[in-house]
């Protein structure tokens, strides 16, 4: 059970995106097409999580021409690059099934609107962090 966990440890990763159920979110997604390498952007808003640990996934739904796609992904992939969120969403469930069957601003999640002490406190917690400290200088010798 021991090497089992270590497994599961060394794929997971350190630095996971911070979003949550009803963000629309871009998650920038590798594709190996031959010996090509390509990142695609797939925007939609996040309906589900499901699983834990290494094998957690989340689920992203948009529209496209008309019509409803869902898109599983694994969260802790190296195949996911980085998942930004566009707009902060407000739902009171879990799961968000229920956007299946509704159409056009039915299927709309309301915004989380965030307050200005909010920002500024995420945005100081950002801004907090030390910059790497620069080797001191020698001083000049003068009396050359």
């Amino acid at each position: 059970m021991n090497e089992l966990r270590a497994i599961e440890a060394s794929q997971m990763k350190e630095e996971v995106d911070n979003f949550k159920i009803g963000d629309t979110v871009k998650v920038h997604f590798k594709i190996v097409e031959g010996k090509n390498e390509r990142i695609q952007i797939y925007e939609g808003v996040v309906i589900a999580f499901k699983n834990s640990k290494v094998g957690k996934t989340f689920m992203v739904r948009k529209i496209s021409y008309g019509v409803g796609v869902e898109r599983v992904f694994p969260l802790h992939s190296p195949r996911v690059t980085k998942v930004e969120v566009v707009r902060p969403g407000k739902v009171r469930r879990a799961k968000l099934y229920y956007i299946r069957d509704k159409i056009g601003k039915g299927a709309k999640i309301k915004e989380l609107i965030v307050s200005r002490k909010a920002k500024a406190s995420v945005s100081a917690a950002a801004s907090a962090v030390p910059p790497p400290a620069a080797p001191a200088a020698e001083p000049a010798d003068s009396e050359k």
